[in-house]
C-alpha cells in the first residue's frame, strides 16, 4: 500500500511539473497578451497558453511512423528544444507513463492510446454507428470510414474495412487533407461561408494526382456544390484508382459535426455507377446515424 501510495504521489508531482517545473514560470504565463499574429504565422503564447505543456504534446506528436524510437538529441532536434528542455519533458512523460526508455532509446507506451480513446469514449454514438457501416460495408462489399474536421485535415475516427485500397494503411487516428477527400469536402462545406472562404485561401492545394483540383476558385464552387446537393464524391482526387463517396452526419439541431464515406476502385467501378448505386444505402445510413445523435 505504501508503495502505491508513493506511486500515486510520484504520478502526480510529475503530472503537475508538465505545467510548472518544465520552464520558468514566466515562460509558461506571460503577463501580456501579445498581439495578433500576422495571417500565415503560428499563435503567439498568451497569459491563457500553457507552452510547457504544448512542448510536452509537440514531443509525443516527433514519434511516429518516421520516427518511432528516438534519442533525447533527435527529439530535441525535431520539436526544436534544448537537450535540456527535451530531457525534462521525455523524464516527466516517462514518470506518467507516456513514454518508456530502453538504453538512449525512447519509445511510446500504449497508454498514449488513452488520450486518443477519451475523444471516442466521450462520443457514445460512435458505437452505435459501427453497427450501421458495418451493414452498409456488407452491403456494397466497399470499406467505410468516419471522420471529423480538424483544421485543414481530417481524422479518421470509425473505420470498417473490406480490403486495402489505397497505398497507405488506413485506421482510427488517420489524417488526410480535408480539400482533395470526400468527407473533408463534405465537412468544410458544412462551415459557415466566410469561413470556408477563408480556410481555402489558407491551404496550399497541392496535385495528388493530375485529377486534384489546385484552384482555390473552382474548390470554392466544387464546396458549394457538395453544400446544395448533400454529399461529395472524389474521383481519382486523392489517389489514382480511389474513388470515394461522403454523406454527413448531423446532430439534432441539424450542425454536421462528422462524415461517412465508402470507397471503391476505378478498376471495379465508375463514378456514375457509384453515385447510382452506393450514393442512396449511404444517405440512408448517414441519416440512421444522424437519428441516434443525442440530444
Amino acid at each position: 500500500m505504501a508503495r502505491t501510495s508513493a506511486a500515486r504521489k510520484a504520478s502526480a508531482q510529475a503530472e503537475a511539473g508538465l505545467f510548472a517545473e518544465l520552464n520558468p514560470a514566466s515562460d509558461t504565463a506571460p503577463t501580456l497578451r501579445p498581439p495578433a499574429a500576422p495571417e500565415g504565422e503560428p499563435p503567439k503564447p498568451s497569459d491563457s497558453y500553457v507552452q510547457s505543456f504544448a512542448r510536452g504534446l509537440d514531443v509525443l506528436r516527433s514519434f511516429g511512423a518516421d520516427a518511432p524510437a528516438q534519442t533525447l538529441s533527435e527529439a530535441a532536434e525535431r520539436v526544436g528544444l534544448t537537450r535540456a528542455g527535451a530531457r525534462r519533458i521525455l523524464l516527466t512523460l516517462q514518470t506518467l507513463g507516456y513514454v518508456e526508455q530502453d538504453g538512449r532509446l525512447f519509445r511510446l507506451t500504449p497508454r498514449v492510446m488513452e488520450l486518443g480513446f477519451a475523444y471516442l469514449s466521450a462520443q457514445p454514438w460512435w458505437h452505435l454507428a459501427q453497427p450501421i457501416m458495418e451493414l452498409l460495408t456488407a452491403e456494397l462489399k466497399e470499406s467505410s470510414s468516419a471522420a471529423v474536421l480538424d483544421g485543414d485535415e481530417i481524422v479518421y475516427v470509425l473505420r470498417v474495412p473490406t480490403h486495402r485500397i489505397m497505398s497507405i494503411n488506413l485506421g482510427v487516428g488517420t489524417r488526410l487533407p480535408a480539400w482533395c477527400t470526400s468527407m473533408g469536402r463534405v465537412l468544410l462545406a458544412a462551415l459557415p461561408e466566410d469561413e470556408r472562404e477563408r480556410r481555402v485561401a489558407g491551404m496550399v492545394l497541392e496535385a495528388r494526382t493530375p485529377r486534384t483540383i489546385v484552384d482555390h476558385d473552382e474548390l470554392l464552387a466544387t464546396l458549394s456544390r457538395v453544400r446544395r446537393q448533400g454529399w461529395a464524391l472524389i474521383n481519382e482526387e486523392l489517389e489514382l484508382g480511389l474513388l470515394s463517396l461522403a454523406a454527413p452526419i448531423r446532430d439534432r439541431s441539424g450542425r454536421v459535426v462528422a462524415a461517412i464515406n465508402v470507397s471503391g476502385q476505378a478498376q471495379h467501378t465508375t463514378a456514375e455507377a457509384m453515385q447510382a448505386t452506393y450514393l442512396p444505402p449511404l444517405l440512408a445510413a448517414a441519416e440512421r446515424i444522424s437519428a441516434m445523435m443525442p440530444r
